[in-house]
Formats: structure tokens, sequence, C-alpha cells
């Protein structure tokens, strides 16, 4: 077989060979309808995937303009050289399967892209505008919700709010628009982010960030713009030559921006669109009133655990998820974390079978096809760490309830930002947050009461309150003196 490099690239003009690697022969090319700011691997194994398979379903003019915010012009000019066409390869215990996704119309980079994008945002066809930007790319203060005015984007921003750079100075710029536009009809703003109660705070941050511009378009933003929450999940690593030899292999052509990801898929979505949407109900998803059971499920289910295996993985030498699980004391933490520690904490409807749920995201884990790297999943921690484990602490205290794993969890991500493995390994520490982090960490020398201290008083991270609280001090400090004493193996097998 020739290497990828040397064979023809993956167009449009060459789909009617690959009818066997298409969602269905029949397609007729949609219009732009939606435009998605953070145009990563994610939201094309998740979000345009959907979007393509309801306009199949349903029709409509659902098309995407995928936008990267961060001046990547290698992932535009890759995608766009591709005519936006890209291939998911899907692994799982059976196999894998390589489907080419033709939903992205169009792919711009910021800032290199400003007037497209604006020239795109104000074209009444685009009725929705998503994201998938990480938590930290919504520029939102931690203790307040609003938009953070220290933040040097957002100060830029509110500077020269006609050139903005930031995902708030970026919807209220194009909202403005609509609203001095001659019919005055904005789009619905839809987060997909792994973020709580994501739709309503993406809302606080933009009206925050429009009143400092202009009052009355705040107001005319809260009262006309549909901001509703969503809750994602499917297992997505970084692209890897694996993949790249995969698609080559299957499909004869070159394809420079495959994407890996595991067979489940969900999407929850209150249903508030004013302007219309495709028919995401129709193929798989969940429309509903009220999304907030299914986000702290997932987020503290799946991404509580996901992140408590990342930090011990680190510090214990597993590169992968699967390979972590496997072994049998960190699957028996695991299952004990979920079982006896968040699920306890949850409310969910009656339908909701949470003990199928958790055995259904410990099979995912032990997926020997995805090899998701611990590494990816250890990034932006101060960010993740709030929403998925202190929230889940915050419940079990106000319970009375023990909470030793959940301890030992927020313990390895304190250790590791030591910045080296039990066995001496480095490791890079990739944060917002990062130097100060690993100031802090090092000021600690190890000893974990020290460690523990200088931590907590990161008020981006621990809120004054919880830092505060004798039970949390308590259960973390003797969870870092386990994890000195005895390095993460060792310490999780002590756990049972």
């Amino acid at each position: 077989m020739s290497s990828p490099a040397n064979l023809p690239r993956l167009t449009r003009s060459v789909l009617p060979a690959l009818q066997t690697h298409v969602l269905s022969p029949r397609w007729r090319e949609p219009a732009i309808g939606i435009v998605h700011l953070g145009i990563g691997n994610f939201h094309r194994a998740h979000q345009a995937l959907y979007t393509e398979e309801a306009m199949l379903a349903a029709g409509g003019e659902w098309g995407i303009c995928g936008v990267t915010l961060q001046g990547d012009v290698g992932k535009r000019d890759a995608l766009m050289e591709q005519q936006g066409l890209y291939s998911v390869v899907e692994r799982g215990p059976g196999g894998e399967r390589v489907t080419v996704v033709r939903a992205l119309r169009e792919v711009l980079a910021m800032p290199h892209d400003h007037a497209a994008l604006f020239g795109r945002l104000a074209d009444p066809l685009v009725r929705i505008v998503s994201l998938t930007v990480t938590e930290k790319g919504y520029c939102r203060d931690a203790k307040t919700g609003d938009v953070a005015l220290d933040d040097p984007g957002v100060a830029h921003d509110l500077a020269h709010p006609l050139a903005p750079r930031t995902v708030p100075g970026i919807l209220v710029a194009a909202l403005r628009a609509r609203r001095d536009a001659a019919d005055g009809q904005p789009f619905t703003v839809l987060s997909c982010d792994n973020l709580a109660h994501n739709g309503a705070a993406l809302r606080q941050v933009v009206c925050s960030f429009a009143r400092r511009v202009d009052a009355a378009l705040a107001d005319w933003i809260a009262a006309e713009v549909a901001f509703p929450s969503t809750m994602v999940d499917r297992i997505v690593p970084a692209t890897t030559d694996a993949e790249r030899a995969t698609v080559a292999e299957q499909l004869g052509y070159r394809d420079a921006a495959p994407v890996p990801c595991e067979p489940f898929r969900q999407w929850v979505i209150e249903d508030r669109f004013p302007a219309g949407r495709p028919a995401w109900d129709a193929v798989g998803a969940q429309l509903v009133d009220d999304v907030t059971p299914f986000e702290l499920a997932k987020l503290r289910m799946l991404n509580g655990t996901h992140s408590t295996l990342a930090y011990l993985s680190m510090l214990g030498g597993f590169a992968t998820i699967d390979a972590a699980i496997a072994d049998p004391a960190m699957h028996k933490l695991i299952h004990a974390m979920m079982t006896q520690e968040i699920a306890p904490t949850l409310t969910l409807p009656a339908s909701f079978d949470v003990a199928g749920y958790r055995d259904a995201l410990l099979a995912r884990y032990a997926n020997p096809a995805l090899k998701h790297r611990c590494a990816q999943i250890a990034m932006d921690g101060s960010q993740k760490i709030p929403p998925r484990l202190l929230a889940t602490i915050e419940a079990r205290i106000d319970a009375g309830q023990p909470f030793a794993r959940l301890a030992l969890a927020v313990a390895a991500w304190m250790t590791f930002l030591r910045g080296h493995a039990d066995d001496g390994t480095r490791y890079e520490i990739s944060d917002p947050l990062a130097d100060e982090l690993k100031a802090l960490a090092a000021s600690a020398q190890g000893e974990p009461q020290a460690l523990m201290n200088a931590l907590l008083s990161v008020r981006d991270v621990f809120p004054a309150q919880l830092a505060a609280r004798p039970e949390f001090r308590t259960a973390l400090q003797g969870a870092l003196q386990l994890l000195r004493k005895n390095g993460a193996r060792r310490a999780v097998a002590a756990m049972q």
C-alpha cells in the first residue's frame, strides 16, 4: 500500500467512488445555516455528524461553517483543500469503520478571516452559532460568572469592539449587527462544552460583556437571544498517524484531518430554537425541557472519573485510559467511586438507569481500540476540577457522607503538578494557570500539608468556603499523604 502522502487528496469530486463510506448516497449540498466556533475533533465527530444525519432524515439548509479561533491556518487550509470533507474513524472492540462527512462546507481562521466570518454571521440564513471552545474559551470570571475583565483578550475586545478576538466579543459584535439589520432577527447560541449549565453560563458572559459596550444591546440580547444548554458525550482522542493510515488503506485517498472516536455518542439538548434547528431528534439526540440532570450525571460520572483516571495514571505510569482501567485495583476504585460516592449525589428521572450508565462507562473506558491518552485528558485541570470533582465533594459533605476516593482524585491532581510520575518520568503541565500552579507545587517541596495549603489558596480553582471546610481538608491531606508514602498505584490498591 502506498503511503498516505503519495495518494490523491480526499475531495468532493471523488465521492462517487466512496459510496460505501458515506452515510447515504442521497446528498444535496446545503447552504450554510450553522457557524461553529472551535472546529476541533470533538465537533467534527459529534455535532457535525448528527447534523449531516439530520439533513439526510429531514432536509434543511444546515451546512456548517467551522471557525478556528487560534489563528490555525494549517487546519483551515487542510480542510479547505479537501473542500470541507474529512473522515471519522470509529473504533470499537468489533473493529473500525471509516465515514466521510460532508456537512462542513467552509472553514475560517480568526483573526485572518475576520471579514468573512462577520459576513457569514450577518447572513440571515445562519440561524445557529454553536461552540466547542473548552471552558477557558468563555473568558468567564469563576467567582461571578460574568465576563473576566482581567482577561487580556476581553480588555482588547472592549477597547476594539469591532475587531474582537474572544468568544464573547465575537458573539456580541455579531448580535449587534443582527439587531441592527433590516429584519432584526438573532441567531440561537448553542454551547456544546463540558461546562455546568453551559447555555446559562454563556448567556451571562455575553450579556455582561455587552453591558460594558451598550446597555440597550445587552437588554436586547437578554430578551431576544436563546442560549439552550446541552450535554454532549463521545470520547474523541487526538488524531495520530494511525488514523491517517487507516483512512488511506480503506479509502485509497489521503485525508489530512481524520478524527478518531468511540462508537458511543450522546447529545441532550434543551429545545429552545426560535429560528429553527436541524431534526437532531430524528437521529438519536434527546430534546428535553431541562438538561441539568443529564448534564450532572455526565459531568460527575464520566468527566469526574475520567479526570481521576488521568491524574492517577500520569503519576502511576499508565499511558492510556484502557490500560489504566484494565488494572484490577483501578477498575475497582472507579466502580466504587461511581457507585458509592457519585451516584448518590444525582437526582435523575426514574427512567435513568444509573447502574447501567456506570457499567457502560466502564466498558467504554476499556475499549482497547481507542487508546485515549491520559495526558490529553489531564490538560486544563484548573478549569475541569471544580465542576467535575469539587461540586460532588461539596454535595457529599453537605449530606454528611464520606468521599475518600473523590479526595484521592483531587490529591492526584495536586501531586500531578510536580511535573513527574512516581518513577521520575517527566511530563508537561498544560493549563491556563500552569506557571502559578507549578510554582506553588514546587514551593511545597512535596510536603503534603504545605502542598494542600498552597493550592487551596488558588481561588480560581477552590472556593474559599470549600477550602476552609475541615472535612475537606482532613480527607485531602490524608489522600496527599497516602500518595506521598505509597505512590499512585499502591495508593489506589490501599483504597479498596
